[in-house]
C-alpha cells in the first residue's frame, strides 16, 4: 500500500514545511492537484508551485491535471519537476498520443476517470499506464464525501491489470477515510490519496502507518 497525501488540504502559508511533515510521517508520493477553472470549477496552482516545493521533498510528485487540453502543458510540468503526470481522459481528445508524450518525456503516465466515467474508457491503453486514478468524488473540492458506487469500477479494473499481467496502480481519489480506504484497498486499489486525513491531523504518521496495514 501506498499513501499519496494531497497538496490541496496542506496549509498553503507554509507549503515547504507541510510536505517535508508529511514525508518525514511516511508518505510515498505527494499528489499536486492543479485545477483550472475550466474543466473542474476551482483554481489552484501551476508549474511555478511544483518547481518550488520541489527541493524541499524528496517524495515522487504526483502531478493531477485537472485541466482542459493537458497536452498544452505536460513539458511545463515535467520540466518543474513532475514524475508521474496524471491527464482525464475527459479532457483529452487524443488520449493515446498524449499518455505517450508523458512517457516520452521521461515521467510515468497516469490517467483519470470521474465518478459517472466507465471503466472501458481505458481499455485500449491500459499498456501505456502506470497509474490509473479513480475519482471516488466529483473533482474540484476537497472534503467531499466518498461515492461508493466507484468500488465495482475499482474492482473491474484489478482484474483487468492481473489478468494483462501488467504492474499498473490503481489509486483511488476523494473522501478518504479509514473505513473508505479499507472498502477501496479490498476492491483493488493501491493507492490512497488522501487529503484532509493526512494533512488535517496532528501526527499524520499515525494515520499513513493504519492506511498502510490495509495491504
Amino acid at each position: 500500500m501506498k499513501v499519496a497525501p494531497s497538496l490541496l488540504a496542506a496549509d498553503f502559508s507554509c507549503l515547504a514545511q507541510e510536505v517535508k511533515r508529511v514525508e518525514a510521517a511516511g508518505a510515498d508520493y505527494l499528489h499536486l492537484d492543479v485545477m483550472d477553472g475550466h474543466f473542474v470549477p476551482n483554481l489552484t496552482f501551476g508549474p511555478l508551485v511544483v518547481a518550488a516545493l520541489r527541493p524541499h521533498c524528496r517524495l515522487l510528485f504526483d502531478v493531477h491535471l485537472m485541466i482542459e487540453a493537458p497536452e498544452r502543458y505536460l513539458a511545463d510540468f515535467a520540466a518543474a519537476g513532475a514524475d508521474l503526470i496524471t491527464v482525464h481522459v475527459e479532457a483529452c481528445s487524443h488520449l493515446h498520443r498524449t499518455l505517450s508524450r508523458i512517457k516520452e518525456m521521461g515521467c510515468r503516465a497516469g490517467a483519470a476517470l470521474n465518478p459517472a466515467t466507465p471503466p472501458q474508457a481505458l481499455e485500449y491503453v491500459l499498456e501505456l499506464l502506470d497509474l490509473v486514478l479513480v475519482m471516488s468524488v466529483n473533482p474540484g473540492f476537497g472534503g467531499q464525501t466518498f461515492i461508493p458506487a466507484v468500488l465495482p469500477k475499482i474492482e473491474r479494473l484489478s482484474g483487468w491489470i492481473k489478468n494483462r499481467g501488467l504492474n499498473t496502480e490503481i489509486a483511488v481519489d476523494g473522501g478518504i477515510n479509514r473505513e473508505v480506504a479499507l472498502a477501496a484497498v479490498r476492491a483493488g486499489a493501491r493507492v490512497l490519496v488522501a487529503g484532509t486525513a493526512v494533512f488535517g491531523v496532528t501526527d499524520p504518521g499515525v494515520v499513513i502507518k493504519e492506511f498502510k496495514s490495509f495491504s
